[in-house]
């Protein structure tokens, strides 16, 4: 099956630990054998001791844990990662009252790697920074207080309720809408073609759709999620939410036979609920 055409931007060549990590982060609960982690890896072309050697750095840098039962499970920042992953799939689910929630840094100047830290986790609650040091935000999102993230940002700010005037030109100061809109339309439309030979089946489709999946969840989260009173105009997440969930079905269908046993149109089997 030919790959779509123009390839969508957001695509990344996949290394044997971005294979093993990314089908770990499709999966709920995120823990798999390492059978059938290696079995992901042959999608890509990587033998049996490179998945290996990736587990090995993977469990050594905190990333994994390698269970009693010798499966492997995801650990630390990814967890995180996972459940921005599965925020950004479903979307805003609070209401919004009209209130932003703002995040002013305390102290002086800070470490390069503090300051990094502080902008990754900000990143991953979803805030845009206004200027050096004022992050700010829409009040419509449950903030996880036990998340990693959290715990960067919790304490290194003061935090405050607002209703800003001109409320509605603040997402486009504190975000690229527009670069999110143009990466989310391109990638809807390359999820058609290889939807289409999903559900026929094509085991050709599994490679191009696992990579074509990870782009997709990666930029759902980024999605800054906002209220629909500040989505710009033909907004197209709620689309691509529609469309990658349709795609998910069949290929979770068509991965699952694959890593099971090999069989690429194989049934589905209890406990085998891959989701990459």
């Amino acid at each position: 099956m030919a790959e779509p055409e123009p390839r969508p931007p957001g695509l990344r060549p996949l290394s044997a630990r971005s294979v093993v990590l990314s089908t770990l982060l499709g999966t709920d609960p995120p823990s798999l054998p390492p059978d059938r982690l290696r079995r992901a890896g042959e999608l890509f072309g990587f033998r049996s001791g490179t998945v290996r050697t990736a587990l090995s750095r993977a469990v050594a840098s905190g990333e994994v844990v390698r269970e009693p039962t010798g499966w492997y499970r995801l650990a630390g920042p990814l967890l995180e990662r996972q459940r921005r992953q599965d925020e950004g799939r479903t979307g805003p689910r609070s209401p919004w009252s009209g209130a932003w929630r703002t995040a002013v840094v305390l102290g002086g100047p800070r470490p390069a790697e503090q300051r990094a830290e502080l902008r990754r986790a900000m990143g991953s609650l979803r805030f845009g920074e206004l200027r050096d040091g004022v992050w700010m935000r829409p009040d419509n999102l449950h903030v996880v207080r036990s998340s990693w993230a959290w715990g960067v940002v919790g304490p290194a700010c003061t935090w405050a309720q607002s209703w800003p005037d001109h409320a509605a030109d603040l997402p486009a100061r504190l975000w690229d809408l527009s670069a999110w809109s143009t990466t989310a339309e391109s990638l809807r439309r390359s999820l058609g073609p290889l939807l289409v030979a999903l559900e026929r089946s094509d085991p050709t489709a599994l490679r191009p759709g696992f990579e074509v999946s990870a782009a997709v969840l990666r930029h759902l989260a980024l999605d800054p999620l906002l209220p629909a009173e500040l989505l710009p105009r033909r907004w197209p997440g709620r689309e691509l939410r529609s469309a990658y969930e349709r795609f998910d079905r069949a290929y979770r269908r068509l991965l699952r036979g694959y890593l099971v046993d090999g069989d690429p149109a194989g049934h589905p089997t209890a406990g085998a609920t891959v989701s990459t």
